[in-house]
């Protein structure tokens, strides 16, 4: 894992290496994820843009309140039923504390979700992965974080921000996706939103063009040409691996069954609460994760995002995740494939 040094620069945060990458450990209940992103908003001088689909973190929304003290642009669009919804449920509330403190929240208020999960800091820091600012999402289920230093990638998710606080979503919403590849760094790095960007249409290719392994970890996988791409590469001698969520790929429209009925190395995860990652590592280098289920909900009707990273650095601390759950992983049962 590239280590990450926080610290004040002027007009900013700075850090020796501009990625870090982060796990959750269900096992241990813990979360350096929520500790560090009180880090980062008690380090931020000027704005945090937050697109996020639910919420019920004390400690966020209180780092949150204190950054609007002190007069930081703080900013949050949410899905209007997930997250302004459920704000009236018990153990919730954290929304109406940020707009006690004088913090907008905005919702997409239509009946397909806003389901990003990104945060922009001093325009020049993008937090980005699978995880939901919930406990469940922190604590209970497995999912990652990535944490960007590029002013560059800021800057499109900044443009992504604002057209959704200016009410712009789903399909109707504009796309900016030949913006959106920039190069950090020595990585090339693309950047894509759901719907708008056609994101399947984006990844197909990718995968298509896998020579050696794919690794993938799936929370929903049920888009039937990603699969249908996957199964081909497994075909032509391609080392294919898959983690599905339990509950999940025990669907009818899941994907699971074809892959186990075609020999393909799959197994379900053991977490008793929710496997939540959205992960694809291509040939130990190109690592996509985001918001973005490999669904066609995803991909024609919710609000997501995705990051594709061409670094190998990156992409062994995805396989170590990916190893660790396969490990604890389990068999899909054989009775309930019903191959023929």
């Amino acid at each position: 894992m590239a280590a990450l040094i926080w610290g004040l620069a002027g007009c900013g945060l700075f850090q020796k290496s501009w990625w870090q990458t982060q796990f959750t450990n269900p096992a241990q209940q813990t979360n350096p994820i929520v500790a560090d992103l009180v880090t980062n908003i008690n380090s931020s001088q000027s704005s945090i843009h937050v697109a996020a689909f639910e919420f019920n973190l004390d400690s966020i929304a209180e780092a949150l309140i204190a950054a609007k003290k002190r007069g930081v642009d703080v900013k949050w669009v949410t899905d209007d039923e997930y997250g302004l919804a459920e704000d009236k449920d018990p153990g919730h509330g954290q929304f109406a504390q940020l707009k006690r403190a004088g913090i907008p929240v905005k919702a997409d208020n239509r009946p397909d979700l806003m389901h990003n999960k990104f945060i922009i800091f001093d325009n020049q820091i993008v937090w980005t992965g699978s995880t939901n600012l919930t406990i469940n999402g922190t604590q209970r289920n497995n999912n990652n974080a990535i944490l960007l230093n590029s002013p560059e990638l800021a800057v499109i998710f900044e443009r992504e921000f604002a057209e959704m606080w200016a009410g712009q979503f789903g399909p109707s919403s504009p796309s900016t996706v030949d913006l959106q590849q920039v190069t950090v760094n020595g990585t090339p790095v693309q950047v894509l939103f759901a719907p708008e960007d056609k994101v399947s249409s984006k990844l197909l290719p990718l995968i298509n063009n896998a020579k050696s392994s794919i690794r993938f970890m799936a929370f929903s996988f049920t888009h039937e040409q990603l699969g249908a791409a996957m199964l081909s590469r497994a075909k032509a001698g391609v080392d294919v691996q898959g983690i599905f969520e339990t509950n999940g790929s025990e669907t009818q429209y899941s994907e699971l069954p074809k892959f186990y009925c075609a020999g393909m190395p799959v197994r379900q995860d053991s977490n008793p609460s929710a496997f939540h990652h959205k992960v694809i590592v291509i040939d130990n280098n190109t690592v996509i994760t985001g918001s973005y289920n490999f669904s066609n909900n995803a991909d024609r009707r919710n609000d997501e995002n995705v990051v594709i990273l061409n670094n190998s650095e990156i992409a062994k601390d995805y396989l170590s995740e990916f190893n660790t759950r396969w490990a604890e992983s389990r068999q899909p049962a054989k009775t309930r494939m019903k191959c023929r």
